[in-house]
């Protein structure tokens, strides 16, 4: 039977890590695997392959729990019986991790956001899974689609930065996040990261108003 080969770019770029990077850190992974991961933040990210908060924060290993999916957005808390994949992974970082920070990323150009602002997108599969996710923001988009002054990337970058917003709304719904942020024990925080420039803004919690990070 005919093998599909692993992709040589990923063998190659292991090969790299275990003759770099990890021959650097060998302590740290071996500490870790011993004793498990004790991250202090977690971060909700967008899937897209150039904005890895990883990567953007320099992180090593046990530093991040990480959760990406399409437009970095959190559902609104729901008990149902479904399958809640970002719901789950949240639940561990606060209840077993016991996490102090949670970041919800966004980023600039995102396919998610631009989908969402397209009244005319076609499904990509008879599930048209993007599609029903990117509901959560529809209300949202459609106020931005009626605004004619807003230039198209004016609109986008509106609409990633209340999609920011409302997923920390979303967080707030869940009760251990909740209790835990009133009591202090947890801070939310938002982000936005330009992959253009790589500016990243973040969030006032008091007036949401999204500013440069200056250093």
């Amino acid at each position: 039977m005919h093998m599909l080969r692993f992709p040589d770019s990923l063998v190659a770029g292991y090969r790299n890590f275990m003759t770099g990077r990890y021959v650097d850190e060998r302590e740290r992974y071996r500490v870790l695997a011993e004793t498990g991961q004790k991250p202090q933040t977690l971060v909700i990210a967008c899937c897209d392959s150039r904005a890895a908060p990883e990567t953007i924060f320099d992180a090593g290993p046990g530093e991040l729990f990480v959760v990406r999916n399409v437009a970095n957005m959190v559902p609104p808390y729901e008990p149902d019986g479904h399958y809640h994949a970002t719901s789950a992974a949240l639940e561990f970082a606060v209840q077993a991790l016991k996490v102090r920070d949670i970041i919800v990323m966004g980023h600039g150009r995102c396919g998610g956001i631009r989908a969402a602002l397209d009244p005319n997108a076609e499904p990509l599969s008879p599930g048209d899974f993007i599609g029903k996710w990117m509901g959560l923001l529809k209300p949202a988009a459609e106020q931005i689609q009626t605004n004619s002054v807003m230039t198209a990337g004016e609109r986008q970058t509106a609409l990633e930065r209340i999609s920011i917003r409302n997923s920390i709304a979303n967080l707030k719904s869940f009760p251990c996040v909740k209790i835990l942020e009133e009591r202090g024990k947890l801070n939310i925080h938002g982000a936005w990261f330009d992959i253009g420039n790589g500016e990243l803004w973040i969030m006032n919690r008091e007036t949401r108003d999204f500013e440069r990070l200056e250093f």
